[in-house]
């Protein structure tokens, strides 16, 4: 039987000219635009180290069984931390060693299961983009990645349940392997030389691994396939892997899955609340508004932001906030144009844990918003969508046309973001302060581009990876009032929309 670990060993030097290869550049490239920088990261088979570099962490931590490999990695990448463990033993603290040194605290979790602490990092992290909170529990990593090792990996399911020891409810596991359809190319290409050698492979379809992440207790967010022609080719690869990639994930070369750690059952947290409702021309349903708006979880501000009316909104907005004295409602002044404009105002103004949009035409009854709640609170969901497209509506509720277009409208966006999305104008959503702080502060890749709001959140949401969960609604006809919504320049708007998000999100330069 072939010794796999002087198999790498021997290989080592050979890896450091084949990292420049263009494949080694693609993948390197797809990692960087699925892990935000910044975070906490564990690489798994890290070899050389260059891909953990590319992802530009806060700290970075590399495990590979070959001490060769690690060697190497560390003199490319000083700053980072290499430590020589097997994959099947990641998770564990003694096994980071290597080196004698211990660089993590198995700690006992509710159920059994270990967390790997971060002894030597101080501090514990949060949510992408969140400030982390002090040393006072088990660590563990925002992101674990796993670039091209499930093909190699003896028991992959093992590996799989381990690396929960090094998650904790937000990290995302990001799992990269060939796809089968490749395998006679590839096994010719290595007769003639024109591939590295490798050991005897795994030969995984995509749902092989959606099924061994679900046996090993975790959910998959989005698959992606990127990489459709591995190899320099003038022009071709350019066309191949920008343009036609997207449109044929089931002939590329690469499949991505990112999963999540499947939720528990936990004894129920609750978070505090704030209902921000936009509110321009909509003076007759500013009191409806109140009332009809449930108390939840640990409290509820109301949020009124009146953008630029022609009816009295201000006033009945003073009104009612004089006659219900025991409710949290607070009012702010719109600045800036647009319903985008009036929800980041909005929510930079919240206090609450769990921030909710709420249309002021009540076309979405307030009463339903504790099924959201309930949603985010139970970690279903980290971002919580509402849609109008399942239960029958009201006679005028939604125009014909208008009908249409939403529907083809969520079948673009599903692709888009990887995640099914029935409804993207549905005014109703939901999602945690912590990750609405992280789209914000990554909303330059993007641009300050939608007059909706519902498209900055989206678009956010999946570049960060958060899980997102659709939630039909009952839609009712407006009742007071006109829509804001105008059909074709709008529409128009929102064709645009598509199209710059796709360059942003599926043909990447």
């Amino acid at each position: 039987m072939i010794d796999r670990r002087a198999f790498y060993d021997q290989r080592a030097l050979l890896r450091v000219r084949e990292t420049d290869r263009y494949y080694q550049q693609l993948l390197r490239k797809q990692y960087a635009f699925w892990v935000p920088p910044g975070l906490r990261v564990l690489e798994v088979g890290c070899g050389l180290g260059d891909l953990l570099a590319a992802v530009k962490p806060a700290r970075g931590v590399g495990v590979d069984f070959s001490p060769a490999m690690i060697a190497l990695a560390r003199q490319r990448h000083p700053e980072l931390e290499f430590h020589v463990a097997d994959a099947a033993e990641v998770g564990a603290a003694e096994t980071f060693g290597g080196t004698g040194k211990v660089v993590g605290r198995a700690s006992r979790l509710p159920g059994g299961r270990l967390a790997l602490g971060l002894s030597d990092a101080g501090e514990t992290p949060g949510a992408a983009g969140e400030t982390p909170a002090p040393l006072s529990e088990p660590s563990a990593f925002d992101y674990i990645l796993l670039a091209d090792l499930v093909n190699d990996l003896p028991d992959v399911q093992a590996v799989f349940e381990r690396l929960q020891s090094a998650a904790q409810p937000r990290t995302r596991l990001v799992v990269s392997f060939f796809n089968n359809l490749w395998r006679p190319v590839l096994k010719m290409a290595a007769k003639l030389g024109l591939k590295s050698p490798t050991l005897l492979q795994n030969w995984l379809s995509k749902d092989d691994v959606t099924n061994l992440l679900h046996l090993a207790g975790w959910e998959v967010i989005k698959t992606e396939a990127r990489i459709l022609w591995p190899v320099r080719t003038p022009l071709w690869s350019w066309l191949c892997n920008r343009w036609l990639a997207p449109l044929l994930p089931p002939l590329c070369f690469t499949v991505g899955v990112v999963a999540r750690p499947r939720p528990q059952s936990v004894p129920a947290s609750q978070f505090r609340c704030s209902v921000v409702i936009p509110a321009r021309n909509e003076a007759g349903n500013i009191e409806e508004a109140v009332r009809r708006t449930p108390e939840m979880g640990q409290g509820t501000e109301i949020i009124f932001i009146e953008g630029h009316s022609t009816d009295d909104t201000w006033g009945e907005i003073q009104r009612v906030a004089a006659k219900y004295p025991l409710r949290n409602i607070r009012a702010l002044k719109q600045q800036s144009l647009g319903k985008g404009g009036a929800v980041r105002e909005a929510f930079a103004a919240a206090t609450g844990d769990l921030l909710f949009i709420l249309d002021a035409d009540l076309t979405m009854p307030p009463e339903e918003l504790p099924k959201f709640y309930q949603v985010a609170r139970s970690g279903t969901a980290e971002f919580v969508n509402g849609v109008r497209l399942v239960y029958p509506m009201e006679e005028q509720a939604m125009q014909f046309l208008n009908m249409l277009a939403n529907k083809a409208f969520g079948l673009a966006f599903s692709w888009l973001l990887g995640q099914k999305i029935k409804d993207t104008l549905c005014g109703t959503k939901v999602l945690f302060r912590a990750d609405y702080e992280a789209i914000a502060s990554n909303r330059a890749y993007f641009g300050d581009f939608d007059p909706f709001g519902d498209f900055d959140l989206l678009f956010g949401a999946a570049k960060l990876n958060l899980r997102m969960v659709d939630l039909p609604i009952r839609y009712h006809a407006r009742t007071y009032g006109q829509t804001n919504i105008h059909r074709w320049s709008h529409g128009w708007l929102l064709l645009r929309m598509v199209i710059f998000a796709a360059r942003r999100l599926k043909f990447i330069p």
